[in-house]
């Protein structure tokens, strides 16, 4: 990983706890500069403390990544501060209960507007640059399991994070067409990982749930193998199970089965045969 050097610079968004706070330390522990951004000021300003005192430096900025005005912004006053930026953890997103998918547009477009549009904007506003720039550098969009399976109850969530999975898809295919092009992009898949995030909904740490720090630990490992699909364990799901739940979803489609098959009572015994098989 030739962009994870002393005095490269990583920007990490959705940086004040979480999977965010552990990328940032791992980052700062290399010797980067750090900057963290994320709209919880004061979450912030304790991320910060918690990095500094290191080999590089570290900054915190208050940004909205739904905006993409004050996200373009961001990326001038990064260039400014501290020149090329060699990672972009495109990571901050927000998870609500769900509703019908018929109802409560305001908190559909302001779900989507972070988990999906974050990313986008946030690639928007670095990629030419880090492009421009050509040295060793990497995109890590944060997307998850639930926009692979999409499992019913939050249709939401699910979606923007489908979503992430195309574009960063799209992303990695069009790297692959710039001539000399030194960067990479990666797909980070989090398994059931106790955060803050989840703590608003789950108040203790259920036994199966990994930790940012394990969920870190696998993505650094993926990345050093240079993996697009980071898909990554929890203390519940072994990766066979996750793969056996891909692969029924995505012979939903070619079976022509019922949408979301795997939770349809008459599919139930033939789901349970598949994944024991």
């Amino acid at each position: 990983m030739n962009w994870l050097k002393q005095g490269h610079t990583a920007v990490v968004t959705g940086a004040a706890g979480g999977i965010g706070l552990e990328s940032a330390k791992r980052f700062a522990a290399a010797g980067m500069n750090v900057v963290l951004v994320d709209v919880k000021e004061e979450q912030l300003a304790e991320a910060k403390a918690a990095l500094s005192g290191g080999a590089g430096k570290i900054i915190a900025k208050v940004c909205d990544v739904s905006d993409p005005n004050a996200m373009t912004a961001l990326a001038a006053e990064v260039s400014t501060e501290l020149g090329n930026v060699h990672c972009l953890m495109n990571n901050a997103g927000i998870g609500r209960m769900g509703t019908k998918p018929w109802e409560n547009l305001d908190a559909f477009n302001g779900l989507v507007s972070i988990n999906l549009m974050g990313v986008i904007h946030g690639c928007h506003a670095f990629m030419p640059g880090m492009l421009a720039h050509g040295e060793a550098a990497t995109v890590i969009n944060t997307g998850s399991k639930q926009g692979i399976t999409r499992p019913p109850g939050n249709y939401a969530y699910n979606l923007s994070k489908a979503g992430v999975l195309a574009y960063t898809e799209s992303v990695a295919h069009a790297l692959r067409q710039e001539e000399n092009c030194n960067i990479s992009a990666h797909l980070l898949v989090p398994a059931f990982v106790y955060t803050p995030l989840v703590e608003a909904f789950i108040p203790q740490k259920p036994p199966f749930a990994a930790t940012a720090e394990e969920t870190v630990d696998f993505m650094m490992a993926s990345l050093e193998r240079g993996d697009f699909y980071i898909l990554c364990p929890d203390n519940e799901t072994p990766r066979p199970l996750d793969e056996k739940r891909i692969q029924w979803t995505a012979d939903d489609i070619i079976k022509n089965r019922p949408a979301l098959s795997r939770w349809h009572p008459d599919y139930a015994e033939a789901y349970k045969a598949f994944v024991e098989d």
